[in-house]
């Protein structure tokens, strides 16, 4: 049978059939479909872990333990799992494991644009990619099986367009695989330097047989069509070449991105009269290439940066421009807002006109950086805001410290937040922290997570005490304030950062795009009483705008009913009480 999927469901499935039993993973776009999909197969325990390292962690253990086992994230979350996988590969496995790590090149929704094919190759550990969704399902179940052929974890590179884009995959009945025997072995599993020295040699050895094993095992494909232009890819780019040259090229696609073949790639050349390599992002490819003297052309004709395309392809290797509609003025820019109702809002609108450093962190709060709220001064990656506060504040003095924040939200503050508030205590800082609490993973697609007392299927659980657990690392003073009360909120972050010690401030309200949250009705603007100031668009919210000539040819504002969720906020932004309910409602 066959079906539409979307790659990231695809290698769910992929899962699914190979037998796996144990799958913990961390949400990061463009990977958190995986496991999402994964859930739906009763075969299989699904979790989400706290943070990417855990996950990875957990899917180790259970390989260890004779299980198939799985985790996936995104490319910056590798970097978390970075410990624990650079050792995983010296040690190998019992039961198969296989990693999925999804890159973002475009950087569509990520922090930075880094190639994790740099972490197989330095980790030592074996890396697939797949061009579509029947490869995503095909990879996932070979990757298990060369995990255990090889005894190692298997990493799965895919990428924005690979995951959520949609090809059909051929289905199959789930195989069975047994939890393997445990057998202890000191040697192999403790990675003391004694017993690591001896399992380096292995590795070594190891991924040279691997390396010999793809270069007949068609894992990696050649295509010959017209051999004047020969073209070495991968993943998302054999796509791309092959819908910009078609037959008027020949292609040698990669499969296996870790370790690259030499003598495959060698006879390829021979037969083509100019050679190319089409990557995204790093010359990873080419580097071998030239390496092992094949002579290509790539980076110095293909972008670094960015996501490619057909077009990009066809241009630099045909020198063919396709033409399109131009534009004789700039397309507006829309660049993405907090949600209506969002309680974030709420709380940037209360920190403004504070003065304040506002040390900022991953999530949907980062979008408060942006204008017309402007109320954030750095992003770095995860938990970041924390600890870089504290430093920023030991840099610049105690009186830095009552002039500066963090913001960090709930599930961020559990899978990284945590240790930089403890790192506050210990050392007699002063910062004050805020977690935003919205009772979910918003930005990643609403994922329950250990603060908000729901499983990854909705069973309740136990939930962090967020006063709680900042009470027992040594923060004393622990305010829990509602964004939407402004000059509550307000105050309560002057008082905290008047004291002479670190303090949490929990900004607790749930998302308003939650289906457990009851909205009050929408607002309404008294055309009467708007004077056209525009102090209401100063809360960056999509509900709000200003139409029509009156008012001096200010315009009215204007609250569109289908988005506003009578939040308030705009309200006591307006000196003129010409925002309110309908009379009645």
């Amino acid at each position: 049978m066959k079906s539409l999927m979307l790659g990231n469901e695809a290698v769910a499935r992929g899962l699914y059939e190979a037998g796996v039993t144990v799958v913990s993973s961390y949400p990061g776009t463009p990977s958190t479909e995986i496991t999402e999909y994964a859930t739906q197969y009763d075969e299989i325990y699904t979790e989400w872990a706290p943070n990417e390292k855990v996950a990875f962690e957990v899917a180790f253990g259970a390989a260890t333990g004779g299980a198939r086992s799985f985790c996936a994230m995104k490319h910056v979350g590798l970097n978390v799992a970075a410990d624990p996988l650079y050792t995983a590969s010296y040690i190998g496995v019992n039961g198969g494991m296989v990693c999925a790590v999804a890159d973002d090149p475009g950087m569509h929704s990520s922090q930075n644009e880094q190639d994790s094919r740099h972490h197989a190759m330095a980790s030592k550990t074996p890396m697939l990619e797949p061009s579509d969704s029947a490869e995503c399902l095909e990879y996932t179940k070979l990757a298990f099986e060369l995990s255990e052929k090889f005894d190692v974890p298997f990493l799965l590179r895919l990428s924005t367009r690979i995951s959520h884009g949609r090809s059909l995959v051929e289905l199959s009945p789930r195989e069975e695989h047994p939890v393997k025997e445990y057998k202890k072995d000191v040697m192999k599993n403790v990675m003391m330097p004694a017993m690591a020295r001896l399992r380096h040699v292995e590795v070594e050895k190891r991924n040279e047989a691997i390396r010999v094993w793809a270069e007949t095992s068609g894992i990696n494909r050649v295509e010959y069509n017209d051999t004047s232009i020969g073209v070495i890819c991968a993943g998302s780019t054999y796509q791309y070449a092959r819908e910009a040259l078609g037959e008027r090229a020949s292609y040698f696609k990669l499969g296996m991105v870790y370790p690259l073949p030499v003598d495959s790639l060698k006879e390829f050349a021979g037969k083509v009269d100019k050679l190319y390599v089409v990557e995204e992002l790093d010359d990873i490819i080419e580097t071998h290439c030239k390496k092992h003297g094949i002579n290509v052309i790539g980076k110095e004709i293909f972008p670094v940066c960015g996501e490619f395309s057909q077009s990009i392809v066809r241009q630099e290797i045909l020198g063919e421009k396709l033409s399109g509609v131009e534009y004789d003025k700039p397309v507006p820019p829309r660049p993405p807002v907090l949600c209506a109702g969002c309680p974030h809002r709420g709380l940037f609108v209360a920190l403004r006109n504070l003065k304040l450093y506002v040390s900022g962190d991953i999530g949907c709060y980062t979008l408060g950086a942006q204008a017309p709220l402007a109320m954030m001064d750095t992003c770095v990656c995860m938990g970041a805001s924390v600890s870089g506060l504290h430093g920023f504040n030991v840099a610049r003095g105690s009186e830095q410290a009552k002039k500066s924040v963090a913001v960090v939200g709930d599930s961020t503050f559990i899978h990284s937040g945590i240790t930089g508030l403890i790192n506050i205590a210990y050392n007699k800082g002063i910062s004050t922290v805020i977690v935003l609490d919205n009772s979910i993973t918003g930005m990643t697609g609403h994922q329950n997570n250990p603060a908000n007392g729901l499983t990854i299927k909705g069973d309740p659980t136990v939930s962090v005490n967020l006063e709680a657990l900042a009470k027992a690392v040594g923060i004393n003073r622990v305010v829990v304030v509602d964004p939407f009360d402004i000059e509550g909120t307000r105050k309560a972050v002057e008082a905290e950062l008047a004291s002479e010690e670190p303090s949490l401030i929990i900004a607790r309200r749930p998302c308003a795009l939650l289906k457990t949250v009851k909205h009050n009705p929408a607002m309404v603007v008294d055309t009467e009483k708007c004077t056209g100031c525009k102090s209401c668009l100063k809360a960056g919210c999509p509900a709000i705008s200003v139409r029509g000539e009156a008012n001096k040819g200010r315009g009215n504002a204007i609250i569109d009913p289908n988005q506003c969720v009578g939040c308030e906020i705009c309200a006591k932004l307006c000196a003129f009480g010409a925002i309110g309910f309908r009379e009645g409602k």
